[in-house]
């Protein structure tokens, strides 16, 4: 895979004002045509979105992008697990590029793949009469679901994160049901909780694994006796969100509905009236009446261009901390127009390539994610999207 660090930009990218920008990225995207697809991810600024061929969460980009034939070249706006995702869901002739290398996600970094193996090997040697199912969150490495789809799990996004942990506790895809079923969830341990709790497993059957402890720092007992195993990451904009937040907006607003993604915490999905992926908010807000009132639990440039968008509604942000993806707010107007204008001098830069051995696996637990979810419609054939499910 490609690890290398982004280069300085040419001062001449750093002078240029917002509409010469715009203008010279108009030219590039106009004289690659259709050999050319840019995708932006939700919580982009607006002024790279302007230029996203596609808008949407990460998996449904990634996707969007595996049923564009005539592309060439896949320009991802957004951070380094989703350019990875893209590149293991679209044809090998296909370049996918992150305009800044930069551009990661503190909750997918979280977890690496040797920690990973660690906890493996002490939670197999803890629970040898155990069926372990490992889960990952698609905010994380491609290695990360290499190593899922290898030990008989599935990746998950935000929205079918229930049903894959309904097949998980079923035995995964080791089918294994005469013997104690444990799910190992990562990176988010907030999704994890908070679907299994809303599934109707108490908080005591689950236990937090610190990949800086030994044992996860948690003792034998504890770990044998427990259902989920849930990886000691966040997302570091969701966790900003606290539950005096809610209640301050209802001492506000009485008459405003809190909505919030389940990778906020536990405490903050409870006190809110509804809780969802990316997509389900947008879906919500979208069909909501004229005059209706939200605050919005998630990244704030998504919450303003929804309020952009619906004048007709009052919709405020459920903090007023400024609560910004800062790794996604480094892909900007002077690195999109760098790496569009390289293309045209036939240069690719930031190449984000995912290995054969890691692909393979990736696509395992890719596919049957889509196979429990019912889509009938496997990603290693490179088949158009049929549903947004992030």
């Amino acid at each position: 895979m490609t690890t290398t660090w982004q280069q300085p930009l040419q001062k001449e990218y750093k002078t240029l004002s917002d509409n010469e920008l715009r203008s010279r990225i108009r030219m590039a995207k106009n004289r690659l045509g259709r050999r050319l697809l840019i995708l932006g991810h939700h919580y982009q600024q607006d002024a790279v979105i302007e230029f996203a061929d596609f808008t949407g969460d990460s998996f449904e980009l990634s996707r969007n992008a595996a049923a564009q034939k005539e592309a060439e070249y896949v320009v991802f706006c957004g951070v380094h697990f989703m350019a990875e995702s893209a590149d293991i869901l679209t044809p090998e002739n296909v370049k996918v590029i992150l305009p800044d290398l930069g551009a990661g996600c503190s909750m997918a970094d979280m977890a690496n793949l040797d920690q990973t193996l660690d906890c493996w090997a002490d939670l197999t040697e803890l629970c040898p009469d155990q069926t372990i199912v490992p889960v990952t969150y698609m905010n994380s490495s491609a290695a990360i679901k290499s190593f899922v789809g290898e030990h008989g799990g599935a990746v998950c996004t935000s929205s079918n994160c229930r049903n894959v942990l309904e097949w998980a506790l079923a035995g995964g895809a080791t089918g294994e049901k005469n013997k104690k079923v444990k799910v190992l969830f990562f990176p988010d341990q907030h999704l994890g909780r908070n679907t299994a709790y809303a599934m109707g497993h108490p908080l005591d059957s689950m236990v937090v694994w610190n990949p800086r402890e030994e044992q996860g720092g948690n003792d034998s007992h504890a770990i044998r006796k427990a259902d989920f195993v849930l990886w000691k990451g966040h997302c570091s904009v969701h966790q900003l969100f606290r539950p005096e937040h809610v209640d301050q907006v209802r001492a506000k607003y009485p008459e405003m509905k809190v909505i919030v993604h389940p990778e906020c915490s536990w405490a903050v999905v409870e006190k809110s009236d509804m809780s969802g992926s990316t997509a389900y908010i947008v879906q919500q807000i979208n069909a909501a009446p004229a005059g209706s009132q939200w605050a919005v639990g998630t990244e704030v440039h998504l919450v303003n261009r929804l309020a952009h968008q619906h004048p007709e509604q009052k919709i405020v942000v459920l903090s007023d901390c400024q609560c910004l993806c800062t790794t996604m707010f480094r892909i900007d107007l002077p690195h999109l127009c760098w790496v569009l204008e390289s293309l045209v001098d036939g240069n690719v830069v930031n190449q984000i390539k995912v290995d054969a051995q890691t692909r393979k696996w990736a696509l395992v637990a890719l596919d049957r994610m889509l196979a429990i979810k019912g889509t009938g419609n496997p990603i290693g054939k490179n088949q158009p999207a049929g549903m947004t499910i992030d």
